[in-house]
């Protein structure tokens, strides 16, 4: 069988100095998959998790990093669906892994057609980021025009991405947490949020029910877990969705936290994953991706890429994303 190159990990899991190229097994399609020559791939959180060992990849998931990526169809095998997809087709898509790497093994269900108007770098950021800001949004949190959010870690690229989805949904007002002032002006000049706070200098919960007259927001969206656990609780309006999708500093709550909030707001908190979801439940978030395409295109959501670097220094690119400095996605170019 043929080999191709793809990004591996020495020893099984390590730091980011870990990753190294080298010759796997070129993957075979399935029924209703496509085989996609990868042109880019982007990076995510749960990436630097999984490489260091601490991310329950579903069983499903090649051990090859990556679940995001652009690239051309090379072959299809059985029924491509609605989409009508052929040999030579410009795609990008969502993967339960395998991205990096020169070829990978991809449902039908989960490409799009990418447009001529977005770049292989553009396109290989959308799907992880898009697809898991509205999962967040309307599937988690039920959003409702004329609602109010919290977006935690205002300049990642999900939450870049649910700002503007926010926004074009109808929100009231729209909140941000970030690390620096360069961060929250980004998020508010660039992106429409109303506000943000810095969560090294405020009390971004006091802040919250204060902008907001003591009501708190409706909908809130978490990656950071124990330290933020109680603030979100403080900050939640009545009947309130806290939606939790990481734990960046940690689990294990902290002594004398006080969950009253729950039964006096009448609070919903909900953990949700998208990589673990079966491919239908994901094709569904993918069609919805699809109606969004026309909004890329005439600049209502827009893209941001931060930085690109060739995939033979995607150790470079990893430590880049532990250093916490980027605004918008990064992105690896193959070949």
């Amino acid at each position: 069988m043929s080999g191709i190159r793809a990004v591996d990990i020495k020893g099984g899991k390590g730091p980011a100095t870990s990753l190294h190229i080298t010759s796997i097994v070129k993957p075979t399609a399935q029924d209703g998959q496509a085989i996609v020559k990868i042109k880019a791939f982007g990076l995510n959180r749960m990436d630097l998790l999984q490489r260091e060992g601490q991310y329950p990849v579903p069983p499903q998931a090649p051990k090859t990093l990556g679940v995001e990526f652009s690239g051309t169809i090379e072959s299809l095998k059985g029924d491509s669906g609605k989409e009508s997809f052929e040999e030579g087709d410009e795609v990008f898509g969502l993967a339960y892994g395998g991205a990096y790497a020169e070829y990978i093994a991809v449902d039908m269900k989960m490409l799009l057609k990418k447009p001529s108007h977005l770049s292989w770098e553009e396109a290989a950021g959308v799907p992880e980021t898009w697809i898991t800001a509205t999962q967040a949004l309307h599937l988690i949190g039920e959003f409702t025009a004329g609602k109010s959010v919290l977006w935690h870690a205002g300049a990642s690229s999900v939450s870049i991405a649910g700002i503007q989805l926010s926004k074009l949904s109808g929100a009231s007002s729209i909140y941000i947490t970030a690390g620096s002032q360069s961060k929250i002006d980004f998020c508010v000049d660039e992106l429409g949020a109303t506000a943000g706070f810095n969560y090294k200098t405020q009390d971004w919960s006091k802040e919250i029910l204060a902008a907001t007259n003591g009501k708190g927001v409706d909908i809130i969206i978490d990656f950071i877990g124990q330290n933020y656990f109680q603030g979100n609780l403080n900050a939640a309006a009545k009947d309130g969705r806290i939606v939790e999708l990481g734990f960046m500093s940690g689990v294990v709550l902290k002594e004398g936290v006080n969950i009253a909030p729950f039964l006096m707001k009448r609070l919903r908190f909900e953990g949700s994953s998208l990589r673990s979801r079966d491919v239908e439940y994901q094709g569904r978030l993918r069609d919805r991706l699809e109606e969004y395409l026309p909004k890329f295109e005439d600049g209502t959501l827009k893209l941001f890429v931060d930085r690109v670097f060739k995939w033979e220094a995607v150790v470079e690119a990893h430590k880049y994303m532990e250093g916490d400095s980027s605004k918008g996605k990064i992105i690896c170019t193959v070949g």
